[in-house]
């Protein structure tokens, strides 16, 4: 993930547009009118082979003609042309462009970028609307006006979305810090333009709209960074099932679907929703400051049909309705007229007063059921809305309280007034029940994909038997099988903790008789083939026999039975296991598959044989922990189930999390198996027990996808000593943000400029969380930490994009100094470099800073000249093989 020169597209000294015109209703002419009349500051240098002048302003023949180097060019030209003007524009020096241009195909794409490559010339586009900030009075697009000055981004794939959400902004006053169009993202995508906008204090909120991405690992990365400073909220185009296809198995089905977009958003702590109007609602909610920290709502109305059709919403989203107390239903007894609903929604009837609103509100603020309020007044002739509304803003005015209110005044020229001092007053207002509890919801929402962009699974605790599991997927290899047996899978499952339904297996009748002699009792009687997956489906599962007579001879009859229905199946036999009886057990999927684009992908959700019909699942990224487990199975239809009712009790939910770990780590260790399938995976109160699993391999030498999210390297953990003094060096977590301030805050001026280039004492917003949320991959960050938890010094690279060299920094607090810290951290951070199969680490150093230098020195750095004449860039080749530290 890179940012280079993007400081060219969002802040240019002077900008050049190439194919200016004055051509009444081109493209040309619009681009020359919006850069011309928007009022940037600093100078737009038309270039056109047409036109001496354009819109009053000197045009030039080429960008090698103009007066001095723009930062910025912007391209809209045929496409056969735009190759050679950004090799043009690079050699000149520009250091950005935006192509305008459509049309651009494969080896023009290739040849622009070819071009591009030697100055380092960040691109945007081809294919694409533009580029607008409305507070440098920069607007680089063909939009048909310049959208108003606010704190919201928005990033668009698509430059008519882009159009139509600033119009649909524009008429609701609803301003940006930029607006950006990637079009058919030749360079900069999603990943960098997150990665610059968490940082960009303008901002205070992003919009996204989404058809594609082509980097998983570098948006993933970009996004959980973007969250955790400020609201991301995305669209994404494409809900439908298309992506869905016929797999070997479930959760091979869903590969490639809707469903593992929606899981990546969640887990990168982005904020979904379905639409432009949806976007700027949402966004304004979390905008608004509001936490909330459970689904339970409470409602407050003057009207029951209202009460009811939020109740209605509630319930369609997924929440719930708050339990209030005894105690809440006593004190608004006390208040409310007779006839008052006494539940929840709370409904104070149709000619409730105003102080009413407020003294009911003010109880149910207490209420610890709640975890938040919605007010809703319908508009009557016998009290008016905007007094309802002035008890609800002087209540929240008079006392502190820690749950949200939000408001729904219904109507339209009655409560229009009350609505808006609602507004002013910080209180979301909205027009209808349903709006106002989807704000609720994506309040909900997004604190649980907060709490998920911040976990960093690693391991279980125990080891599995990595071993046996090769040798299984070995021996599959070695008979010529993608597909492996159920007795194998079995075995790989039992391998990594997974309880499993014991089996075995018979290659005759005679000796499925046998073996069900010796189970003893009930048994089912399943075929073995490794061509056949879904045995049901063709008679190749019978339940309930009993003793080797009938057991042999209903084993004999599957094997002819098959053999008729399947000719071209190799039948190896047939697998007898105890019938298992359970009734108040559920059935349950659980399962992986490999996603082209996102690697591997968890599932959950009801299982049995109606899994397809049923179509409760939903998917998670792995790797997994408790946490995100748990998550994943409370987004599902069958939690509630899974929570119990009437006469059966609740299962063993701790039990079916650890299986979703299990099943997470499989998927993270063996790239190598491409599917698997537990179906059923029966859980209750007692447990859980797979009885039935499938499995496939990957061919043989295919790349597996690599992870958008790697797992927290536990492994670079290791204990040291500073002076007798034990400490331990491990690799950055999310978590350590705000240990990364404090060591900042602890450290000189001096040391803090040297490190940042700044003068700042305290880290600016959202620097602790990008420096603590890494991607294991191209940036590693080890930091030491003493035995009270404080970091003492940090220690990190970051790669470029081919994985060759990476840029080193190193930090030692200021009392910590002296005592061979540094060295340590910088020798730990060049070994992983150098394990990771990087060929150069190298330094942007101050020139004053004389330990730096000779601590670099003595590890065997060399100078090189810098461009600036204060800095010294150091580098260091690294000799060793090339070993990857870490899964890629």
């Amino acid at each position: 993930m890179t940012t280079r020169n993007l400081d060219a597209l969002f802040h240019p000294n002077a900008i050049a547009l190439i194919g200016a015109s004055n051509r009444p209703g081109s493209v040309g002419q619009v681009l020359s009118r919006n850069l011309l009349e928007s009022g940037f500051a600093g100078p737009v240098l038309p270039v056109s082979l047409t036109a001496s002048a354009v819109r009053s302003a000197i045009a030039y023949r080429s960008v090698s003609d103009l007066p001095l180097t723009p930062d910025l060019a912007v391209i809209a030209t045929p496409a056969a042309t735009v190759p050679g003007l950004v090799r043009e524009a690079a050699e000149f020096g520009c250091r950005a462009a935006i192509v305008i241009s459509a049309g651009v195909d494969a080896v023009q794409r290739q040849a622009m970028l070819d071009a591009s490559k030697p100055g380092l010339m960040r691109i945007l586009g081809p294919n694409c609307l533009g580029f607008m900030s409305p507070r440098l009075g920069i607007n680089a697009s063909f939009a048909h006006f310049t959208p108003a000055t606010g704190g919201l981004a928005l990033v668009s794939q698509s430059g008519a979305v882009a159009a139509a959400a600033i119009d649909w902004a524009h008429a609701r006053g609803v301003g940006f810090s930029h607006v950006l169009t990637i079009g058919d993202v030749a360079d900069i995508d999603f990943g960098d333009l997150l990665d610059y906008l968490a940082l960009d204090q303008e901002t205070r909120g992003i919009l996204l709209y989404v058809e594609s991405i082509t980097d998983a690992r570098k948006f993933m990365t970009a996004g959980r960074i973007a969250a955790r400073t400020k609201p991301v909220v995305v669209v994404k185009a494409g809900r439908g099932a298309a992506g869905a296809k016929a797999a070997f198995s479930h959760s091979g089905a869903l590969a490639g679907s809707d469903l593992v977009y929606e899981a990546a958003f969640r887990r990168a702590g982005m904020l979904r929703v379905g639409g432009l109007r949806e976007l700027f609602d949402a966004v304004s909610t979390l905008g608004a400051g509001l936490r909330v920290y459970g689904d339970r709502l409470a409602i407050l109305t003057n009207g029951g049909g209202a009460g009811v059709m939020a109740a209605d919403a509630l319930e369609s989203r997924d929440g719930r309705l708050a339990e209030l107390s005894p105690e809440t239903l006593e004190k608004l007894d006390a208040i409310a007229p007779d006839h008052w609903s006494r539940a929840n929604p709370v409904d104070i009837l149709g000619d409730a007063r105003a102080p009413l609103y407020g003294r009911a509100l003010d109880i149910m603020l207490e209420d610890p059921g709640a975890d938040a309020v919605l007010v809703m007044n319908c508009p009557t002739a016998v009290e008016g809305s905007t007094a309802a509304a002035e008890a609800v803003v002087q209540i929240l005015k008079e006392k502190r309280y820690h749950r949200p209110v939000l408001s729904a005044w219904l109507g339209q020229t009655a409560v229009a007034e009350g609505r808006l001092k609602l507004a002013a007053a910080g209180v979301p207002a909205h027009e209808t029940p349903d709006e106002a509890v989807r704000a609720f919801m994506h309040l909900v929402n997004h604190r649980k994909a907060q709490d998920a962009l911040i976990r960093t699974p690693s391991g279980l605790p125990g080891e599995p038997d990595r071993a046996a599991v090769s040798a299984v997927i070995d021996a599959a290899r070695a008979d010529g099988r993608a597909r492996l047996t159920d007795p194998e899978t079995r075995a790989i499952l039992r391998a990594y903790g997974v309880p499993v339904l014991e089996s075995r297996q018979a290659a005759t009748p005679e000796a499925a008789g046998a073996a069900a002699a010796e189970i003893g009792g009930a048994v089912a009687l399943k075929i073995l083939s490794p061509d056949i997956t879904h045995k049901s489906d063709i008679g190749g599962v019978v339940l309930g026999l009993e003793g080797a007579e009938e057991t042999e001879h209903e084993a004999r009859a599957m094997l002819t039975r098959i053999a008729k229905t399947k000719p071209d199946a190799r039948l190896s036999g047939v697998v007898i296991e105890p019938l298992v009886h359970r009734p108040l057990a559920q059935e349950l999927l659980v399962g992986f598959a490999r996603d082209p684009l996102f690697g591997p992908v968890v599932t959950f959700g009801a299982g049995g044989v109606g899994v397809e019909i049923i179509a409760d699942r939903v998917i998670g990224l792995p790797p997994l922990d408790d946490v995100l487990g748990r998550d994943m199975i409370e987004r599902t239809r069958i939690w509630r189930m899974l929570r119990g009712y009437r006469d059966h009790p609740p299962a063993d939910i701790d039990a079916i999390i650890d299986v979703l770990t299990r099943v997470s780590q499989i998927a993270v260790e063996h790239p190598e198996i491409a599917e698997l399938d537990v179906n059923p995976l029966l859980a209750d109160a007692s447990g859980v027990l797979a009885l039935d699993a499938r499995m496939s391999l990957a061919p043989v030498g295919a790349k597996a996808p690599r992870m958008a999210i790697l797992p927290y390297p536990e492994r670079l953990r290791k204990e040291a000593s500073i002076d007798g003094e034990p400490i331990v060096i491990r690799a950055v977590r999310p978590q350590d943000g705000p240990a990364l301030a404090e060591l900042v805050e602890a450290s000189s001026a001096e040391d803090v400029r040297l490190r940042f280039r700044s003068g700042f004492r305290t880290l600016p917003p959202g620097w602790a969380e990008r420096l603590s949320q890494i991607d294991y991959d191209r940036e590693m960050a080890l930091v030491a930490e003493d035995g009270a938890g404080k970091i003492l010094a940090v220690s990190r690279i970051a790669g470029d994009p081919q994985g060759e060299t990476a840029e080193f920094a190193l930090m030692v607090r200021t009392d910590r100094q002296h005592h061979g810290l540094g060295r340590l951290m910088l020798g730990e951070i060049l070994g992983y470099a150098a394990a990771s199969g990087l060929r150069e680490v190298w330094g942007d150093v101050a020139r004053e800073n004389a330990p730096m230098l000779a601590t670099a020195k003595s590890f065997g750095f060399e100078r090189r000249t810098a461009e600036d004449f204060s800095r010294v860039k150091i580098v260091k080749r690294l000799d060793s093989e090339p070993v990857a530290a870490i899964p890629r």
